[in-house]
C-alpha cells in the first residue's frame, strides 16, 4: 500500500528510472495505473520539486488522448505518480505483434496523439521523451500519450549525472542531443521519427550505445520512410522530412501545425477510417491475471516494502534503459529423465524382448495418434476456426452483405460517417477488412451517412455518453472545461459547433461539462439587433424563450426595445427570457418623386398614404411628406404627402 490507499496489485513494465504497476485506488475502489520512481530520487528536493510542479501542470491538461493524472506523492523512500489504468497495451507492443503500418493506420495512431501533444504545447509543456513506449492503445480503440514532464523532472534532480542522455536516443531531436534544451519543435521532431518507424517498422538511426546513436541525427538528415518499404505516399515522406528538418525553424511550429497537415493529407489522399486494434498480448493485460505475492490488507504495509527491488534500477552513471515490460515467472520445463535406469535390465516383471517390441509399436501408435489429434485440435483452436474479413469497401450494400456472407459470417448494417463515401455507400467493416475473426462471426457493414455531423445531444446527457456519440460521427470531442447551465453539474452543459453542423471528418467538437446554475444579472440589450441581442443573452448564461414584437418610436424596427424580465433583474444561468423587438417602421425620404412612385415604396412597407394635391395623377411631384423622412412609426400609420401640380 502507498500512503495507505493505493493498492499494488501486479508489474506491467520497467524502465530505467521507474517501475508501473497495476494498482487500485482503495478509497475510490477503482483501478489505477501506478508509476513508482527509483529511490534514489526520495532524498532529492529538487527531483521532488519539479515531480510535484509537473504533475500538477498534465493535470490540469484536459484532452481524451491524454492520461489523466490523479494524484501523486511520496511514500517513505517512493516517489510516486497515479495515473488513469488504460486497459489495452502500448504501441511498441502492437508493433512487435503486427509490423509496419499501412498509411490510413498510421494516421489514426498519430493524428489524435497530435492533438493530445498540441493542447500540452498550448499551456507551455513540452513531453521530452516521444517513443511507442509512451504512446497507449485501450482495448476500445482510444490511443493516448502518457509521462509528460518526467524528463524534466528527473532532469532537475542532483542524482542525475551530467553525462546521462535524457530521453530516449533513438528518438531526440538534434538540439536535446547537442545542448539538452527542448521545445514544441523537439516533440514535433520526435513525432516525425515516431511516425517513420509505424511507416517502416524500425528507427531511422542505429548504432552500438545510445551516444553514438543520438550524434548521428546531428549530422544526417532522416531518410524518407519510402527508401527502406513501398508503398508510403510521398505526401508521408514529406511530412516526416519536415517534422525530423535539423534546423528547428523548418520544423512545424508545434504539434497542432502537424495535425492539421497529417489531416489534409489524409483528406487529400482519402484515406479511410480506422479503429487502432489493441495489441492481444500486452503487459497490461497480462497484469490483470499475475497478482504480487503477498497480500496485504488496505492499511498494512508489508514487512520490507519494497515494489522495486525484484527489478534493479540501474545506477544514474548509465544511460536509461527502454522500457521492459513484466511477465509473470515461468517454471523451467526440469531435464527428462533417462528411460530406463540401470536396475531395469534385472527387473522380473520385464516382458520379453518380442512382447516389448510388440508393445512399443502399440505405444508409438497412440502416441502418433494423440500428437495427430493434439496438433489437430491446436491447429483448429489457434487457426482454423479462424477467418479473415474479406474488403467490400466501395462496392453497394447489397453485394457487400453477399461478399461477408458467402464468407461464413454473419452481418448487420451499421451508419457510419464519410466524407468520401457518397450516402449509402459501404465505407467498410467492423472488424475492419483483412482482421482474423471466428468463423460465423457478425460481421457490421458501415454504411456512409454522408459528411459527419455533430450528433443530437441535448443538456444534461451525460459526458461519457456525448464524447462516444461525436466519435461514432466521425469527430473527435474535446472537454472545454466547464459553463453555466441549468443541467445537473458535471453532465453536458452545450456542444460547439450546435447540433446538426456539418464538419470535416476528424474534426473536433467542444464539450462543455455543467457547473451547475450560477447567479447572472439580465444584460442590457437595447438597440442591438435580434441575433446580437440573443448572443448576448447565450452568452450571459441565458435561453431565449421567446421573441415579442412590440412598437417603440425610439428604437428601429427589427432592433431590441429590451428583456422581460427587465435589464439588471438576477436570474440563474440557464433560466429563459423574452426579447422583445421593435415594430417600428422608418419612414423613407419620397421628397422629388412622383405620386406613383412614393405611394408603391411606402405600402410595400405596410403604411397608408394620403395625397393632397390640385390635381389627382401619379405624376405629380411629392413636395412635402408628414411624419417626415426616417421617422419611426407603427406599421400601418399614415403617411400624407403633398404634390404639385
Amino acid at each position: 500500500m502507498l500512503e495507505g490507499r493505493y493498492r499494488i496489485d501486479a508489474p506491467i513494465a520497467r524502465g530505467g528510472m521507474s517501475m508501473v504497476f497495476r494498482g487500485t485506488d482503495t478509497r475510490l475502489d477503482r483501478p489505477v495505473a501506478i508509476k513508482v520512481m527509483d529511490p534514489k530520487f526520495a532524498g532529492d528536493p529538487q527531483f521532488l520539486t519539479r515531480f510535484e510542479f509537473e504533475a500538477r501542470a498534465v493535470a490540469k491538461l484536459k484532452h481524451p488522448s491524454l492520461v489523466a493524472v490523479y494524484d501523486q506523492g511520496i511514500d517513505g523512500e517512493y516517489p510516486f505518480l497515479i495515473m488513469e489504468l488504460v486497459e489495452g497495451g502500448t504501441l511498441r507492443e502492437l508493433l512487435r505483434e503486427r509490423g509496419p503500418m499501412p498509411p490510413h493506420a498510421v494516421r489514426a495512431v498519430a493524428e489524435p496523439v497530435l492533438r493530445a501533444i498540441g493542447t500540452a504545447h498550448d499551456a507551455g509543456l513540452v513531453h521530452r521523451d516521444i517513443k511507442p513506449e509512451n504512446v497507449l492503445i485501450s482495448d476500445a480503440g482510444e490511443v493516448k500519450i502518457a509521462d509528460f514532464g518526467l524528463v524534466r523532472a528527473v532532469a532537475a534532480a542532483n542524482t542525475t549525472s551530467a553525462s546521462v542522455i535524457l530521453g530516449t536516443a533513438a528518438y531526440l531531436s538534434p538540439e536535446q542531443v547537442t545542448t539538452g534544451t527542448a521545445d514544441a519543435r523537439s516533440d514535433v521532431y520526435s513525432f516525425g521519427i515516431l511516425i517513420f518507424e509505424l511507416l517502416t517498422g524500425r528507427v531511422p538511426f542505429t548504432g552500438d550505445n545510445s551516444l553514438s546513436v543520438a550524434y548521428q541525427r546531428v549530422e544526417n538528415d532522416v531518410p524518407p520512410p519510402s527508401q527502406f518499404i513501398g508503398g508510403v505516399p510521398p505526401e508521408f515522406d514529406a511530412l516526416v522530412a519536415k517534422a525530423t528538418s535539423r534546423d528547428p525553424q523548418q520544423r512545424y511550429t508545434d504539434a497542432h501545425e502537424m495535425a492539421a497537415h497529417l489531416q489534409s493529407i489524409a483528406m487529400e489522399l482519402s484515406l479511410p477510417p480506422y479503429r487502432v486494434p489493441a495489441p492481444r498480448d500486452s503487459a497490461e493485460h497480462l497484469s490483470e491475471s499475475y497478482r504480487t505475492g503477498d497480500a496485504h490488507h488496505p492499511g498494512e504495509r508489508p514487512a520490507t516494502p519494497n515494489p522495486v527491488a525484484a527489478h534493479p534500477v540501474p545506477s544514474p552513471d548509465h544511460q536509461p534503459q527502454h522500457t521492459r515490460v513484466v511477465t509473470a515467472p515461468r517454471p523451467r520445463p526440469d531435464e527428462y529423465s533417462r528411460a530406463l535406469s540401470p536396475a531395469a535390465a534385472h527387473n522380473p516383471f520385464v516382458a520379453n524382448e518380442g512382447t516389448s517390441r510388440r508393445t512399443g509399436v502399440v505405444w508409438a501408435a497412440i502416441v502418433t495418434a494423440l500428437t495427430l489429434l493434439v496438433g489437430i485440435g491446436g491447429w483448429w483452436l489457434g487457426v482454423g476456426r479462424y477467418t479473415a474479413v474479406p474488403p467490400i469497401a466501395g462496392m453497394d450494400s447489397e453485394r457487400a452483405v453477399a461478399v461477408l456472407q458467402e464468407a461464413g459470417f454473419e452481418t448487420v448494417l451499421r451508419n457510419k460517417a464519410s466524407d468520401t463515401i457518397p450516402v449509402g455507400g459501404v465505407v467498410g467493416t467492423d472488424p475492419s477488412a483483412g482482421s482474423r475473426v471466428t468463423k460465423s462471426s457478425t460481421i457490421a457493414v458501415l454504411i456512409s451517412n454522408g459528411k459527419p455531423r455533430v450528433p443530437d445531444i441535448k443538456p444534461g446527457d451525460q459526458i461519457s455518453a456525448t464524447n462516444q456519440a461525436i466519435r461514432d460521427a466521425g469527430l473527435q470531442p474535446i472537454d472545454s472545461g466547464e459553463a453555466a447551465s441549468t443541467a445537473p453539474k458535471g453532465s453536458l452543459a452545450k456542444v460547439e459547433p450546435a447540433p446538426g453542423t456539418v464538419l470535416p471528418m476528424g474534426a473536433q467538437v467542444k464539450v462543455y461539462r455543467s457547473k451547475g446554475s450560477q447567479p447572472v444579472n439580465v444584460p442590457d440589450v437595447r438597440g442591438k439587433t435580434a441575433e446580437e441581442a440573443a448572443r448576448a443573452l447565450t452568452s450571459a448564461g441565458l435561453t431565449v424563450r421567446e421573441t415579442r414584437v412590440q412598437y417603440d418610436k425610439s428604437v428601429e424596427g427589427d432592433k431590441a426595445i429590451g428583456t422581460d424580465p427587465a435589464v439588471g433583474t438576477t436570474l440563474q444561468s440557464g433560466d429563459s427570457v423574452t426579447l422583445i423587438v421593435s415594430s417600428a417602421v422608418k419612414v423613407p425620404n419620397v421628397m422629388g418623386q412622383s405620386v406613383g412612385s412614393a405611394r408603391s415604396k411606402l405600402q410595400q412597407l405596410g403604411l397608408q398614404v394620403e395625397v393632397k394635391s390640385l390635381t389627382d395623377s401619379d405624376s405629380s411631384l411629392v413636395i412635402g411628406q408628414v411624419p417626415g423622412f426616417n421617422s419611426n412609426v407603427e406599421a400601418g400609420s399614415v403617411v400624407t404627402l403633398t404634390a404639385l401640380p
